[in-house]
């Protein structure tokens, strides 16, 4: 158990840390170069001032990495240190070239984020039910280990040990790459009619969602991972260019569009395993407060589970479709009790 805590870092990450470490009744100090965003970090976790911390978190960009780690460890020699950066190979490499001992530092990199920054959207439940990858050294104390692990579990999240290199490739793939094809597609739209915009539904939305992140910190990722990168946009450059070849071949088109869908269908469930099949409840609800609210009332009431939920709805549309995804029992018993209150319920679909 760690009962101190300081975190150099005042970010979405490092915030979030110290609101959840907050309200586990442990002693929170939030440190940054930036006095505001210090003290905004500060206020939100109830920070204290903390001599001799058990364990100090770097949240820090990956370029003022090595600074810190020099300056805390010199203030801090016994204690533990874990960084939170989205690479890893990198951060450890600046750790060798440091004055702290390996022994004394675990990697880790929680798989939890927002496409907004800052401590201001930092938020205590990031973490719950999220992997959080460690990547102890072979020179990492097991002690240190143990206090990281045990840090981890206490936030709500499940840890995953992999090796500096197999994390920096296995992030390319899920998370680097989905970035920038988001970023792409939504740079696309520059020069688009509004009133073409305003068709846009959820599919436009969810494709560029975390297009919206930081490119600041996107910038450091990306660079930091090139070698990585640089050969997953080479191939999918080839895809696209298979794609433009096969656009006047319907053939082909579809067996691009059924490897993709082969390809999602590999995407493990929200509870780990293989994705589940959901059962789709189609409702159309007026545009007016409370409608959705009482959806979910009455889901609550009928104790069935919502896995999901999309809604579809026009500029000026004074009504509205919200498909929910169920398991097939769920379903069935979800549309027969709203059916039979009044609802505007649509046939299920698998």
């Amino acid at each position: 158990m760690v009962r101190s805590v300081r975190i150099v870092g005042a970010g979405l990450i490092g915030t979030s840390i110290g609101l959840a470490l907050a309200a586990k009744n442990i002693a929170v100090e939030m440190i940054d170069v930036d006095s505001r965003n210090q003290a905004l970090a500060q206020d939100l976790t109830g920070g204290v001032s903390i001599a001799e911390p058990e364990l100090i978190i770097l949240a820090t960009p990956l370029r003022a990495l090595s600074q810190v780690i020099n300056e805390q460890y010199e203030l801090n020699p016994n204690s533990t240190f874990m960084d939170v950066c989205s690479v890893k190979v990198e951060p450890l490499q600046k750790v060798q070239a440091s004055k702290l001992p390996l022994k004394q530092f675990v990697g880790t990199h929680p798989m939890a984020g927002r496409e907004v920054g800052g401590a201001e959207s930092a938020r205590a439940d990031l973490f719950l039910s999220r992997s959080w990858i460690i990547t102890p050294d072979a020179q990492s104390d097991s002690e240190a280990v143990a206090k990281v692990k045990w840090l981890i579990q206490l936030l709500g999240a499940t840890c995953v040990e992999l090796d500096a290199v197999s994390h920096d490739a296995a992030v390319a793939r899920v998370s680097h790459l989905p970035q920038i094809t988001a970023t792409l597609l939504a740079g696309s739209l520059h020069g688009v009619a509004p009133e073409w915009l305003d068709l846009a539904g959820a599919g436009l939305r969810d494709t560029t969602r975390i297009a919206a992140s930081d490119e600041n910190l996107w910038k450091e990722i990306i660079s930091s991972n090139s070698q990585e990168v640089k050969a997953l946009l080479t191939n999918l450059h080839n895809e696209l260019g298979a794609m433009i070849d096969a656009v006047d071949d319907e053939e082909r088109i579809a067996v691009i569009m059924r490897k993709g869908r082969d390809g999602r269908n590999l995407i493990p469930g929200k509870h780990g395993g293989k994705a589940r099949e959901y059962t789709y409840v189609p409702i159309v609800i007026d545009d007016k407060p409370g409608q959705l609210g009482a959806i979910f009332n009455e889901c609550a009431a009928m104790s069935v589970n919502v896995e999901d939920l999309v809604i579809e709805h026009s500029p000026g549309q004074l009504n509205a479709l919200i498909t929910l995804a169920l398991s097939a029992d769920d379903a069935v018993k979800l549309s027969n009790h709203l059916s039979s209150i009044g609802w505007n319920v649509h046939p299920i679909r698998k």
